[in-house]
């Protein structure tokens, strides 16, 4: 006991020796950094606003509040973008239509500086088809899986342990059309991820209103057609997104042409969809244009959470936990417009929305009982903002 005592008085007398010795230097401890300050990057098109390319914020779980922007890389039209587990690496999709002579889109990985948020471009190679609009991971964060929507095709990239883009290890053209002339001439590849198990590749193609599902080789990143090789929805609906539910049993496609969810059950050994439900993310009593875009489900499972251009909302599905069917809560006006992307904040306390065409980034606080939204007062200009991805606390 005296012994114990007497150590600890001795710690006691050292420590503030050596702190009055440091304060003597001038040198002091580095301030702890804020607790749940995240790290975010924004996507852009900088072909249709004054965007230099990506930008870095940082954004407050506890709070809600954002930081001010500043531009993390310059590139041309970056719209998606993601981040690697580890927060070492962002990749981007440049989305445009002629890359280095071919009718091709870009794949930029860059490093990432997590203390200054500033991107570093490390390489960048051909998407394989033009106007690449989705990137994303596979399960084990091996592969770069991204959706060329012009083209009408999806690739896969290996990536090595410098973060750099390898060649193509698979690329994978559709075919076919859809029954709306206009939007549906051909095949767009609109998304694509792997399964929660990561053995199979689901791809969205807008133009051929179907669901597209591959086999994974994780062990090559390459791609086999399944069987059945897609489900469908409703013709004409135009498939943009989708979302599995936290429990891998259900999926949910929101529907860019037709404004609604499709709600499919989900065979995780067969790979196989079956429709169960669609249903609408407009209210009743709106007639103007629209287009959905984003899909979102809230970490609880409890919420789905779809954007509406055109109406400029969040439509709010609740789900049924065992059927996985939805009901709608309604849809709360996102106060800006063009609800291009939006995302739930890791701690699920918040959604922010991007509003392409007013340039803005708003803060919504979610109740988690209701599921409902509530503007915080939060809002962040940003030049035609397309994607925002968190890069983890720092």
């Amino acid at each position: 006991m005296k012994r114990s005592l007497a150590k600890s008085i001795a710690t006691l007398v050292i420590a503030t020796a050596v702190s009055g010795f440091l304060a003597g230097t001038g040198w002091s401890a580095p301030a702890p950094k804020p607790k749940g300050s995240e790290l975010v990057f924004v996507g852009t098109y900088t072909s249709k606003s004054a965007s230099k390319g990506i930008y870095s914020l940082r954004f407050d779980e506890h709070s809600g509040k954002l930081s001010a922007l500043a531009v993390a890389a310059e590139s041309v039209d970056p719209s998606f973008v993601a981040v690697d587990a580890g927060g070492k690496y962002l990749y981007a999709v440049n989305e445009v239509g002629n890359y280095e002579g071919a009718k091709s889109g870009a794949v930029s990985a860059f490093a990432i500086d997590r203390s200054s948020g500033k991107l570093t471009l490390l390489n960048q190679v051909a998407s394989g088809g033009a106007d690449p609009c989705f990137v994303t991971f596979d399960k084990t964060g091996k592969y770069l899986l991204v959706a060329n929507y012009t083209g009408g095709s999806v690739a896969i990239f290996p990536l090595g342990a410098d973060g750099k883009l390898g060649a193509a290890s698979a690329l994978e053209q559709h075919q076919g059309h859809g029954v709306i002339e206009a939007r549906q001439e051909g095949p767009h590849a609109h998304w694509i991820a792997t399964s929660p198990d990561n053995r199979y590749a689901l791809e969205v193609d807008l133009g051929l209103d179907e669901v597209l599902v591959d086999k994974f080789d994780a062990s090559s990143g390459t791609l086999t057609p399944n069987d059945p090789p897609f489900a469908k929805v409703e013709p004409g609906a135009g498939p943009r997104h989708l979302v599995f539910s936290p429990n891998s049993k259900f999926i949910y496609v929101t529907n860019e042409l037709g404004s609604t969810v499709t709600v499919f059950s989900y065979d995780a050994a067969a790979g196989t969809l079956e429709a169960k439900q669609a249903i609408g993310t407009l209210p009743g009593d709106y007639n103007g244009p629209n287009d959905t875009a984003e899909i979102a489900i809230h970490p609880s499972g409890k919420f789905l959470y779809v954007s509406n251009r055109g109406r400029d909302s969040i439509a709010i599905f609740a789900i049924a936990p065992k059927t996985g069917i939805l009901t709608s809560i309604g849809d709360f006006l996102t106060r800006g417009k063009t609800p291009r992307n939006f995302v739930i904040d890791p701690s699920g306390h918040f959604l922010l929305v991007a509003n392409q065409e007013s340039n803005d980034i708003e803060v919504f606080r979610i109740d988690a009982n209701s599921g409902e939204l509530e503007f915080t007062g939060e809002r962040l200009e940003v030049p035609a903002p397309v994607d925002i991805a968190f890069a983890g606390a720092n």
